[in-house]
C-alpha cells in the first residue's frame, strides 16, 4: 500500500474540487474546496524530494496544458498525467516526462469501451505506460466507469471480469469513487473491496479519504494490495483531517 499524491489542476491553478460538480455547461454549479497560491512545481517538488513516485497530474478542462508541463519539469519521470489524453497528444507528455500517461474519455468513445481505440494507445506508448482510469458511479447495485469529466455514465461495469480483462492493456488502474470524491465524507469500502479481490495489478484508490481510520481501512480491507490518494482532506490542500508529513511517513515504513 503506497501513497500516491495528487495534483489537480483547473484552468491552468492547483485546486481540490468537488468532482461531481464539474461540467462545461454551468461553471457557477462548481464546488471548489481549495485553490492554491502555489505553483505545480511547488507540489512536485515536494513529492520529489519526498520520492513519492505514481502521483499523478490530472488536467481538469482546457487551460491547464503549461501548468502540467511545470509539474512534469520540476519531476520528470517521477509523476503520471490524464485529462484530455488521446492518440494524437500520447507521446507528447511522455517526451514531456510524464511516467505514464492516464486515459478515460478517449478510449470510452461514446459511452461504450472502444477496444480498438485502446488497442491503438498499446501500439503507441506500449502496456507498460498506460494507466486506465475506471473511475465510476454506482448505478444500482453496480459501479460503471464515468466519462466526459464524470458526468456520462459509460455501459462498462467494474467488475472481477472487466478487471482481469483490462489489466492485459494497461500497467495500472485509476479508480476515482466518484460519489464521495471532494466530499470528506469518508471513502467506499464496497468499491474498495471490489478492486482489492478482483484488480490482477496495480490500482490506486481515490476518493473520499478524510482521516487515518480511512488509511487503515484501506490496509485493510484493501488487503495490503490498493494504493491511494487524498485530495482535499490533505493540509497541504487547506484541509484538517489528514497531515502530509504523517502520510510520507506512513508511507516510509509500508512494504
Amino acid at each position: 500500500m503506497r501513497f500516491r499524491p495528487c495534483i489537480d489542476l483547473h484552468q491552468g491553478k492547483v485546486k481540490q474540487i468537488v468532482g461531481s460538480t464539474l461540467s462545461d455547461d454551468n461553471q457557477a454549479a462548481l464546488q471548489v474546496n481549495f485553490s492554491s497560491s502555489q505553483p505545480p512545481a511547488f507540489y512536485a517538488g515536494m513529492y520529489r524530494r519526498d520520492q513519492l513516485r505514481g502521483g499523478h497530474v490530472i488536467m481538469l478542462g482546457p487551460g491547464s496544458e503549461e501548468a502540467a508541463q511545470e509539474a512534469l519539469e520540476a519531476w520528470p519521470g517521477g509523476l503520471q498525467v490524464g485529462g484530455g489524453i488521446c492518440i494524437d497528444n500520447a507521446r507528447q507528455w511522455l517526451d514531456l516526462g510524464a511516467s505514464h500517461i492516464i486515459v478515460t474519455s478517449w478510449v470510452f468513445h461514446n459511452g461504450i469501451l472502444d477496444q480498438e481505440r485502446l488497442a491503438q494507445l498499446v501500439r503507441l506508448v506500449g502496456r507498460e505506460r498506460l494507466v486506465l482510469d475506471l473511475s465510476c458511479r454506482r448505478q444500482g447495485e453496480h459501479y460503471y466507469v464515468v466519462t466526459d469529466r464524470w458526468q456520462r455514465f459509460t455501459s462498462l461495469e467494474v467488475n472481477a471480469e472487466v478487471l482481469t480483462g483490462l489489466a492485459d492493456s494497461c500497467a495500472e488502474f485509476l479508480v476515482h469513487a466518484v460519489d464521495v470524491e471532494g466530499k470528506g465524507m469518508g471513502l467506499d469500502p464496497e468499491l474498495l473491496e471490489l478492486l482489492a479481490s478482483h484488480s490482477p495489478i496495480p490500482t490506486t484508490y481515490a476518493g473520499g479519504i478524510a482521516s487515518m481510520a480511512d488509511i487503515r481501512l484501506i490496509q485493510s480491507a484493501g488487503q495490503g494490495r490498493i494504493d491511494y490518494t487524498v485530495g482535499s482532506a490533505l493540509d497541504i490542500f487547506g484541509g484538517t483531517g489528514l497531515g502530509y508529513q504523517q502520510l510520507v511517513d506512513l508511507h516510509e515504513h509500508t512494504p
